[in-house]
């Protein structure tokens, strides 16, 4: 008896997407076709079959899906994700008997030759299959093999060979003996679409009292909501809402000793009222909270909660459990620094501690606690400076019982520190848009952000500003300068934000000169704001967070495509949906205080058209079309007016002419 061998011929590599193989996760969100290619080869020239298993995390029985060979030994198969939760998937491969004959038969057949001999090697590999096979594949396959064997009619014996139906029988049973299973079992991680596309609005609600001076409150929030969901917001996040420590609070501009009555920063939480799981009794009761999310669901909005890992002096963890806590060589607990900065109000946990797993179990509970309330959006504040393992395991245990959490980090940090946290379980990630200014910075970055690999595992949050970040272009660029940087955030990135109600009314004065620290930060006091100042873009932000709404192509950021213009002050991008019929292309004025102009060089293949095609661009911005011809077109843009074209492309001949110069705008 002849032995079989028992080595592999088939080789599997080059598998995409795959992070780390695969150590971590990759990224999807519910709904996608989720696409698997591979480099799939074996020596000499037998025919070979693939196939993508995949199955539901915790099923027991695997999937499968057939692979498609590409070019040059690349095959390519794909699922759809119909659940958030995990998924994995893993590849097979095998020499394929069945398929090398077939394909040696045809060409006999096409040259005329003698194929007698040929049919009875194949009613020997149906044969073998029938044996494999179980049911009525077994039956059929046995008949295929009596057919292929009679040679009592030639051209019956060929007909059976070529049916069709017999080929997806052997496709459907016959494995073949050495078959290559890849050797990594791979993840990818499936999340509710706003993990995806989202707008993110921040505000205080103590700040949203209508009489200035009076502490704000959850239904004062709640009367506010009609404005914020004019503007077109889905994501409505909240700094933190729990008591606030009293001892060595802060005050207005961050000075070390407050006065009487300032309402000191929600990030220094807890006294003797409650810590993480309390709410400060002057925004209201767990009711009141729970009548918020309510209300917000009605006009198409979440809250988002902000996670803060942090006590002040006054928490009832520093009372109850001070080994939670690092003690300086006085005795006294450390309190929270950058240096310089020191933040005397705040104290941080020390994960060092021989009580680590209390502790640990303790913050996962808050986020449980808050899940129970209905909250399924976080903020979590400074992940970085906590450990990986710590959120790995955290965030894998409540992605297991509540897969449709989504988790933003707020991490300014090193790359590869936020790529970590990205790879270990957040769901979002801030990213170094505000400081990426100039054309070249803006197309580098954004480059980097939305190709393979950090596309598979990073979706970065885009904000304009933060109760911490007041960049220069904004205080000094004047009320052009927030259109801008707006309306490049909103359509570079699918998810972004703003802090609120600062940015939309423009506010730029920062607390000293060189500083990124607001003035009267709300951050320390209570402000009131003017929302109907006439600097206003709220306009402007409600037309473009529509315009996002209704084209598909600026729900991601895998098709982001840059163009060429003759003007570094002038930024021109476009995106597509999967199937090319939207798309949007974008040129911006990066110039505040002057007119720019310039001629772009069009990447036409990105847009779907030929390189001298003739087509109509409409401004989703002043609804005028303009007909354009090729990759070469004259733009003009005045940031007084509109800083910005958002075009959709419309492939057809141009219209009457208009002008090219714009259209006066109210936004």
């Amino acid at each position: 008896m002849k032995q079989k061998n028992t080595y592999k011929r088939v080789v599997i590599e080059g598998v995409t997407p795959e992070i780390n193989a695969g150590r971590f996760p990759v990224k999807r969100i519910r709904g996608d076709m989720f696409e698997v290619e591979a480099d799939i080869y074996a020596d000499n020239y037998d025919e070979l079959s693939a196939v993508l298993l995949w199955k539901k995390e915790g099923a027991g029985r695997w999937r499968e899906t057939a692979m498609i060979p590409l070019v040059n030994d690349r095959w390519r198969a794909a699922f759809r994700l119909d659940d958030v939760g995990r998924y994995r998937y893993t590849l097979k491969a095998w020499i394929d008997p069945f398929k090398t004959w077939i394909r040696d038969l045809r060409k006999r057949l096409d040259a005329g030759q003698d194929v007698s001999i040929d049919l009875l090697i194949g009613a020997g590999i149906v044969a073998a299959a029938a044996e494999r096979a179980k049911g009525r594949s077994a039956v059929a396959l046995r008949k295929y093999a009596d057919m292929l064997a009679d040679e009592s009619s030639e051209e019956r014996r060929v007909k059976s060979a070529l049916d069709e139906r017999l080929a997806r029988t052997m496709q459907k049973c016959c494995r073949g003996d050495n078959a290559t299973s890849y050797e990594n079992e791979l993840t990818v991680a499936v999340d509710p679409p706003r993990a995806r596309f989202s707008a993110w609005y921040e505000v205080f609600p103590r700040s949203c009292s209508p009489e200035p001076g009076r502490y704000g409150a959850f239904r004062d929030l709640e009367m506010r909501l009609p404005y914020i969901a004019e503007m077109g917001f889905d994501v409505l996040y909240l700094p933190p809402i729990h008591p606030i420590g009293r001892t060595l609070r802060k005050g207005s501009n961050n000075v070390t000793d407050s006065g009487p009555g300032e309402p000191g920063s929600p990030w220094g939480i807890g006294s003797e009222d409650g810590g993480h799981k309390a709410i400060h009794h002057r925004l209201g009761t767990f009711g009141d909270f729970r009548r918020l999310i309510s209300e917000a669901g009605k006009y198409g909005m979440e809250i988002a909660l902000d996670i803060a890992f942090q006590s002040s002096p006054d928490h009832p963890y520093v009372r109850d459990h001070p080994q939670w806590f690092r003690k300086r060589p006085d005795g006294s607990i450390q309190y929270a620094e950058n240096p310089p900065k020191k933040y005397q109000d705040i104290f941080p946990f020390d994960f060092d501690t021989a009580d680590w797993r209390a502790l640990w179990n303790e913050l996962r509970s808050i986020f449980e606690f808050w899940i129970g309330q209905g909250v399924t959006i976080f903020r979590v504040d400074n992940p970085h400076t906590k450990p990986f393992d710590f959120w790995e395991w955290c965030i894998g245990d409540i992605k297991k019982k509540h897969p449709g959490v989504i988790l933003l980090s707020e991490a300014f940090t090193r790359p590869k520190i936020m790529y970590r946290l990205a790879k270990i379980g957040f769901s979002q990630s801030y990213s170094y848009f505000p400081w990426r200014i100039l054309k070249w910075e803006l197309t580098q970055y954004f480059e980097e952000l939305t190709q393979a690999p950090v596309s598979e595992f990073f979706r970065p949050s885009h904000w304009t500003n933060t109760p911490d970040i007041l960049i220069e272009f904004l205080q000094k660029g004047g009320r052009p300068a927030f259109m801008i940087r707006f309306i490049l955030a909103a359509t570079l990135g699918a998810n972004y934000g703003i802090y609120g109600p600062a940015f939309e009314t423009c506010e730029n004065r920062p607390l000293k000169e060189g500083s990124e620290e607001y003035l009267n930060s709300e951050k320390y006091q209570i402000r009131h704001w003017d929302l109907d100042h006439p600097r206003s873009i709220r306009r402007l932000i409600g037309v473009v967070n529509r315009i996002r709404r209704e084209n598909q192509a600026l729900q991601n950021d895998r098709s982001l495509r840059f163009h060429g213009v003759d003007n570094e002050q002038l930024i021109c991008y476009s995106k597509a949906d999967e199937t090319r019929e939207n798309v949007i292309l974008v040129v911006v004025n990066l110039d505040p205080k002057n007119v720019q102009a310039g001629t772009t060089q069009l990447r036409m293949d990105a847009i779907g058209l030929d390189w001298n095609e003739s087509f109509v661009v409409h401004d989703l911005l002043t609804d005028a079309r303009y007909p354009w011809n090729g990759e070469r077109n004259y733009v003009e843009l005045d940031p007084a007016r509109m800083p910005a074209h958002i075009f959709r492309i419309i492939p057809q001949e141009p219209v009457k002419e208009q002008s090219i110069s714009q259209k006066d705008s109210q936004l």
